[in-house]
């Protein structure tokens, strides 16, 4: 197939983490309904949830396909994603992935898609891709505020970042600084590729909308002079739920508007006992309604009563659901009983509760969360539960910052606010990815001409 306008077939290639996954549906979806033909690959593990979140329209233009990383004995199949793995696996899985080169070079050599979309987590996709003359691009699936915060000190260093709303506190810089120099360990010659390093990369597309990020999308182009193309933000539509579910949406009916929060921290992180013991207790002083999903790893798995306060879901009674592992997170923002959403503002997450016009009560925990936390404050969608220097959160706060949320002014001021900025994305979400197709299928040809005068 050609690349006549609209007509691209595209292999999307996100990284195995549901966080990543989840901009990359969003944006094949997106793309399938412009014309475009999308293969969405990743493991059998992700693919069977992945299938689930297609709806029947795009039965005939999103097509899953599998990639089978090698066997490693301390990596069995059930363990191909990030969703629930134990984090002592986690370099041996971007090891797994890595091995899995010749599997995703035959994919491509079978599929011959017209342009890769790759995840900023897999750079060697690029060379791949490259090697087989098709073109590739990186799909970002972080804001472009914590991008640009982050790429800052590399490119002007010494000089303060411009935008003094976005910042990190003194331990919150410490664990970036680890986590950077654990990614600087794992980095092999493959990664010289990525987009920090690659002045090939003359484009980029990003999760993000310049409704909210138009400064930092415009301050990173500064910095790297690449364009960054946004797609608009990770929203997953409410689907349909099962019986258990629909208990949970049931009982969510019964509460008064605005009087509930939920309360989740992602699919990857997993409190630790404190953070739990602080939260829980938090609730239970708000005297709120809450839903409150509680995730372990895999294989760690602890019944609900033995990991909360005792007697914590006999004194909360029918005022609040604590729930294993998952909830239908659209569904529940979307509840016009859900007031607030406490989150540890992973972006996908921040980005929904902007979409349904739910204030957020952040709780950031590590990597891009403390900077996006910000960002919310400094846009007026977003009141912080602030941790002290070392890092803990204080039950009392936890529950008076609820409380102000749920039954003061401050929570109407938010919901003004988040209502405002929620109808301003969505005015410009036709606009903004069609100008990101555009730039996709110029890219492409211009990638053809190049190459066939080369």
């Amino acid at each position: 197939m050609g690349t006549e306008d609209n007509s691209l077939r595209v292999l999307m290639f996100p990284w195995l983490a549901h966080g990543h996954i989840s901009p990359y549906l969003t944006v094949s979806k997106k793309l399938a309904d412009r014309g475009f033909y999308v293969y969405l690959c990743s493991t059998p593990i992700n693919l069977n949830l992945i299938k689930k979140r297609i709806p029947q329209k795009y039965s005939l233009s999103i097509q899953p396909v599998e990639l089978h990383l090698p066997e490693l004995p301390e990596l069995p199949s059930h363990y191909h994603t990030t969703n629930g793995l134990p984090p002592h696996l986690n370099s041996t899985l971007k090891r797994a992935v890595k091995m899995s080169k010749p599997e995703f070079s035959r994919i491509l050599e079978n599929l011959k898609p017209d342009l890769l979309i790759h995840d900023v987590v897999q750079p060697w996709a690029k060379v791949v891709a490259n090697s087989h003359n098709i073109p590739a691009i990186t799909l970002i699936t972080f804001g472009a505020a914590v991008i640009s915060y982050l790429m800052h000190p590399m490119k002007k260093p010494g000089i303060e970042f411009p935008f003094p709303a976005i910042y990190l506190r003194k331990i919150e810089q410490q664990r970036m600084q680890e986590i950077m120099e654990n990614v600087a360990k794992e980095k092999d010659s493959d990664d010289k590729a990525s987009f920090v390093e690659d002045p090939t990369q003359v484009i980029l597309v990003m999760s993000t909308s310049s409704g909210i990020e138009a400064k930092y999308i415009d301050y990173l182009s500064e910095l790297t002079q690449s364009k960054f193309v946004p797609v608009g933000p990770p929203i997953q539509e409410p689907m349909n739920e099962d019986d258990e579910d629909m208990d949970l949406i049931h009982w969510l009916g019964k509460k008064d508007e605005n009087s509930t929060v939920f309360v989740s921290f992602g699919s990857e992180y997993f409190l630790t006992k404190e953070d739990m013991e602080d939260i829980a207790y938090g609730l239970e002083l708000s005297n709120v309604n809450f839903i409150w999903v509680i995730r372990f790893p895999k294989g760690e798995e602890v019944k609900l009563e033995e990991a909360l306060p005792q007697g914590f879901l006999e004194r909360i009674g029918d005022r609040g659901r604590v729930v294993d592992g998952w909830a239908p997170q659209p569904r529940i923002l979307d509840h016009p009983s859900t007031g607030g959403f406490v989150s540890h503002c992973g972006w996908n997450s921040v980005m929904e509760s902007i979409d349904f016009g739910v204030p957020i009560i952040a709780m950031p925990m590590h990597l891009d969360q403390p900077i996006n936390a910000r960002w919310m404050v400094e846009i007026g969608v977003a009141v912080e539960i602030i941790r002290d220097d070392e890092g803990k959160v204080h039950r009392k706060e936890v529950a008076q910052i609820i409380k102000s949320v749920i039954c003061d002014k401050i929570g109407q001021h938010l919901r003004k606010k988040v209502k405002e900025t929620s109808e301003n994305l969505k005015s410009i979400r036709g606009e903004e990815i069609d100008a990101a197709v555009e730039e996709l299928t110029q890219f492409c040809k211009n990638y053809k001409c190049i190459n066939s005068s080369s």
